[in-house]
């Protein structure tokens, strides 16, 4: 997921938080390292006898004590702060830089059945901005999910196929812009639960936990059309005539 992390940053922050846990245990006596096994303890004695309203109780009041003993170990809050630094840093990145996935004619390996193994015009990636050449490229339909990062597919610079095109995408966060020909019928299916859509003239500035369905009008019967599928959790949606 954090594609610039090393293997050897990875291990140094391992290093770093096990150094912590022994200066802990060292120079502070185990820390809360033995408040959180009296906790485990006593979670367990409640476990046991769960079905009485005490065991309930001490239960859950252990279970809360073990949890706030285990986040204030300085092993434990490193590796959380250490989490959301990375976190920021590939998220940051991945506003920054722009993916061009270059299409790749046919050529893979034949096999026995002739089956050829094709490059996708797309790969799925948890974070990147991922963006359609602005050179002529052959087709191939998408079929994607992601985390972070932008969208954007321009279909003004291949030739569809003589039936239905499909476009798939999956993603947590960010936006999808897709440009299609006046030639083309255009189906469009999109779900989101934070976001707005704007589908050819059609604007919807609030999607709150919403689906939208939108169909040209000779889409059934047009030998040239684009199905598309898509689903967000929090970004817009842009599909436009170019």
């Amino acid at each position: 997921m954090f594609k610039f992390l090393s293997t050897d940053y990875f291990n140094w922050i391992l290093i770093i938080g096990v150094i912590l846990f022994i200066f802990e245990i060292a120079f502070f006596y185990g820390g809360t390292i033995i408040p959180a096994l009296f906790s485990a303890l006593f979670m367990y004695i409640g476990w046991k006898h769960f079905n009485r309203l005490w065991g309930k109780i001490l239960f859950w009041i252990s279970l809360i004590s073990l949890v706030f003993a285990v986040l204030n170990l300085l092993a434990v809050r490193f590796l959380i702060i250490a989490a959301v630094v990375l976190f920021i840093m590939n998220y940051s990145k991945s506003k920054k830089e722009t993916e061009h996935d270059e299409p790749i004619l046919p050529g893979g390996e034949v096999r026995e059945e002739t089956v050829i193994e094709l490059d996708a015009l797309f790969k799925s990636t948890l974070f990147d901005n991922q963006i359609t050449d602005d050179t002529a490229y052959q087709w191939k339909d998408i079929n994607i999910h992601g985390a972070f990062g932008d969208r954007v597919i321009d279909l003004s610079n291949t030739v569809l196929p003589k039936d239905t095109a499909v476009i798939s995408i999956r993603h947590l966060v960010g936006n999808i812009v897709i440009y299609v020909p006046y030639e083309v019928e255009v189906s469009i299916h999109h779900s989101s639960i934070f976001g707005r859509g704007h589908i050819l003239g059609n604007h919807h500035m609030q999607l709150m936990n919403k689906s939208l369905f939108y169909q040209t009008a000779n889409y059934d019967t047009s030998q040239q059309r684009v199905k598309i599928i898509t689903s967000l959790f929090s970004g817009d949606i842009e599909v436009k005539r170019i």
